[in-house]
């Protein structure tokens, strides 16, 4: 079978992208790994940013309907000391240029506005290889393959199709996540509903922390980050949560109890996550008829918020250089990375500064400063 168009990942880059195809008469096929859309969980809370994601939406005809997905008052930030001293505090007035959505409402938002049969779910690709003139043949592990005239990997961190532009693999950054939910918090939960607001909290101290979020649910949503080695969550049992609950407290045992209870007051498993990035300023000389965005082009730490809002704008970029050069595709594709390389060299540079600020020793001082600072 052959595709003129093949995206890999049916994330919020890949599906920008083949959205903003669609509305300009280009047709794409999408693969993704997933049996289903529904096949497992989209995460927490993004905010999309005025100058990155909403502009990928509004390039995609969907910022009317991103705006009703808005929770109120998602923007609110408090950061906190760890005996939980508010050392600042922003509402959400309703202005801000960064509000915050549920990431899988924004990937059905996506998902319905493309014609149906877009997305091939279930297909899993293990491979790819150049067949000369700038097609491809991409194989799956169902062993069957396509052939296309352009591929794009959208397909993340352990991108498949990375590998036929740069031999970087991501590496890890020296943090780990450990993620837990509280459901109906202001209920079950009053006192971890109380420390992190109504929006966005971040309670950190040296090498160590909470970042937690309201959902729209009621919810929350906690990232307990750690500096610890590689292998640490590898010697922890996460199959018996009351154990790996007292592992991780085991890094706060002088914080407040009610930062401490975002873990010990959790329901249901913990769930570890190592940080990696790809280098700083990653990038590939031009290869005919395939390029890469999101995550399989420019992986980053969490800490600056722009990883989705990259790869839905690098989505965007790449439809928008594709449709300006019809039948010219090496010029769209040079005209794309073009911008793409130093735009993520640069937000990359700044998840990286923010990783320092957020877990330095005299945390969270520099994050303070950095808030405080803000026009």
């Amino acid at each position: 079978m052959h595709h003129p168009v093949a995206i890999i990942g049916a994330g919020l880059g890949g599906l920008t992208l083949a959205r903003v195809l669609h509305v300009r008469g280009i047709k794409a096929a999408v693969f993704d790994l997933d049996a289903s859309p529904t096949a497992r969980t989209q995460g927490g809370l993004l905010d999309i940013h005025l100058d990155s994601g909403q502009e990928a939406l509004r390039a995609a005809g969907l910022h009317d309907g991103f705006r009703r997905l808005v929770m109120p008052g998602g923007q609110a930030t408090r950061v906190l000391d760890r005996d939980a001293v508010v050392r600042f505090e922003d509402a959400d007035d309703g202005t801000g240029g960064r509000p915050e959505v549920d990431r899988g409402a924004l990937r059905d938002l996506l998902l319905h506005s493309l014609p149906e049969g877009t997305v091939r779910w279930g297909a899993k690709v293990t491979g790819a290889r150049a067949l000369g003139e700038g097609r491809h043949e991409v194989r799956l592990e169902d062993g069957s393959a396509f052939t296309t005239d352009l591929l794009v990997g959208a397909d993340g961190a352990w991108s498949r199709i990375r590998p036929l532009l740069s031999a970087a693999r991501p590496a890890y950054t020296g943090v780990s996540f450990v993620e837990t939910d509280l459901p109906d918090a202001d209920v079950r939960h009053p006192v971890s509903a109380a420390v992190v607001g109504g929006g966005f909290l971040l309670a950190l101290g040296a090498g160590k922390g909470f970042l937690a979020h309201r959902e729209p649910d009621g919810g929350l949503h906690v990232y307990t980050a750690l500096r610890v080695a590689e292998g640490w969550a590898d010697g922890i049992d996460f199959g018996d949560t009351e154990v790996a609950k007292e592992r991780v407290l085991e890094h706060f045992a002088d914080w407040d109890k009610s930062l401490r209870a975002l873990v010990a007051d959790a329901d249901g498993p913990l769930v570890p996550r190592l940080i990696h990035a790809l280098p700083v300023g990653h990038r590939w000389d031009r290869v005919p008829g395939v390029t890469l965005l999101g995550d399989a082009a420019h992986l980053m730490s969490p800490f600056a918020g722009e990883g989705a809002n990259l790869a839905m704008l690098d989505g965007a970029e790449l439809g928008l250089a594709l449709a300006a050069h019809p039948g010219g595709r090496e010029a769209a594709l040079a005209a794309y990375e073009e911008k793409l390389f130093p735009r993520s060299a640069a937000a990359a540079a700044d998840s990286a500064r923010s990783a320092t600020a957020l877990f330095a020793e005299d945390a969270p001082r520099a994050v303070v400063d950095l808030f405080t600072a803000r026009p």
